[in-house]
């Protein structure tokens, strides 16, 4: 059975692990958010959180066809992970739509540029939004799910998109309402967990690349400026690991930090990535960047890199993340 399932004969086990382990962690991180203790609440929040995340890594695993044979087994994996991480206002075919133009384009592909829209937005719109981010509070990345749920209202040729969007908001309205009528704490300890969630993909996110970023009509075509071939994908992609000498810690975000690997191979499944990354790169660090020493950029340029169109400078040595402002808005998780 598991031969005939799963893309990859060595596939069962650890999907079977990591899948299990990202629906029991949800079901029971929410259990937790409902208890009375604090301290099982505070683990509810990690464990919903981590799920969530999980969720979001398996769907990228799905866009790509890495997890199940079948076309039609990796949408439904892919859906599935979708309502569980909150992106299913888009369709999926959408989510992988816009993923894979990253990976053909070589390019940060958007439909909507929401440094434009801030930039002429009234002060007070540009000013909350960046007084949001101050506070670690990731307003550019809900701006742009708002403007996934918005496109079919705004934008006629979407038009047959309204009743999907309507329905989709019912039912997730009508969990957190369940949830409410339960435990009105839960709910709101349940978005704590998903702005760290958020938080945690966008930290991952941000320093993956340093590709140029377009925003197009959907089906545009980026300018062609320059050459944005091989070289240009790996020497612009970079490995944020959690751990260099602890490998088994990059588990902690299913080895998407392992990017330069993944995108050299992106049909290579996420356990294989620490291998394939060994064969590929072995002792050369050149792309590696420690999520350690990213830390303190991601505090210092939490507000300059909203509007900044400067990825900063990336150099060599043990500081080599210290002027690396990042990216924002890229997540995989908007068809935008």
């Amino acid at each position: 059975m598991a031969s005939t399932l799963f893309r990859y004969d060595d596939g069962a086990v650890p999907n079977i692990l990591a899948l299990g382990y990202m629906a029991a962690g949800y079901l029971a991180g929410v259990g937790l958010l409902v208890a009375q203790a604090w301290w099982l609440n505070a683990l509810g929040v990690l464990l919903l959180a981590h799920a969530l995340t999980y969720s979001a890594y398996f769907l990228h695993e799905f866009a790509h066809g890495a997890i199940f044979k079948s076309n039609a087994a990796n949408q439904r994996g892919g859906t599935a992970m979708s309502w569980i991480n909150g992106s299913c206002y888009a369709p999926f075919a959408d989510l992988r739509r816009k993923h894979m133009r990253h990976h053909i384009d070589r390019a940060d592909v958007i439909t909507f540029d929401y440094k434009r829209f801030l930039r002429e937005a009234p002060a007070w719109v540009r000013a909350l939004v960046l007084a949001l981010e101050w506070a670690y509070i990731p307003a550019v990345e809900f701006i742009m799910r708002a403007y996934v749920m918005l496109l079919p209202f705004i934008a006629p040729e979407r038009a047959a998109g309204r009743r999907r969007i309507l329905a989709v908001l019912a039912v997730r309205l009508a969990f957190f309402a369940a949830l409410a009528w339960v435990s009105p704490k839960a709910v709101l300890l349940y978005f704590v967990a998903y702005l760290l969630f958020v938080t945690v993909l966008r930290f991952a996110d941000a320093y993956q690349h340093t590709y140029d970023a377009f925003a197009v009509l959907t089906g545009g075509s980026i300018p062609n400026d320059k050459v944005r071939d091989h070289d240009y994908e790996q020497h612009n992609t970079y490995s944020n690991l959690v751990s260099l000498g602890h490998p088994w810690l990059n588990l902690l975000l299913l080895n998407f930090s392992y990017h330069n690997a993944h995108h050299e191979k992106p049909t290579v499944p996420w356990y294989r990535l620490p291998t394939l990354h060994r064969e590929l790169y072995a002792d050369d660090g050149t792309q590696v960047l420690p999520m350690a020493g990213l830390l303190r950029g991601f505090h210092r340029h939490r507000v300059q890199r909203v509007l900044s169109d400067d990825y900063g400078v990336v150099t060599t040595g043990a500081d080599k993340a210290q002027d690396f402002h990042g990216a924002v808005g890229v997540s995989f998780l908007t068809a935008v």
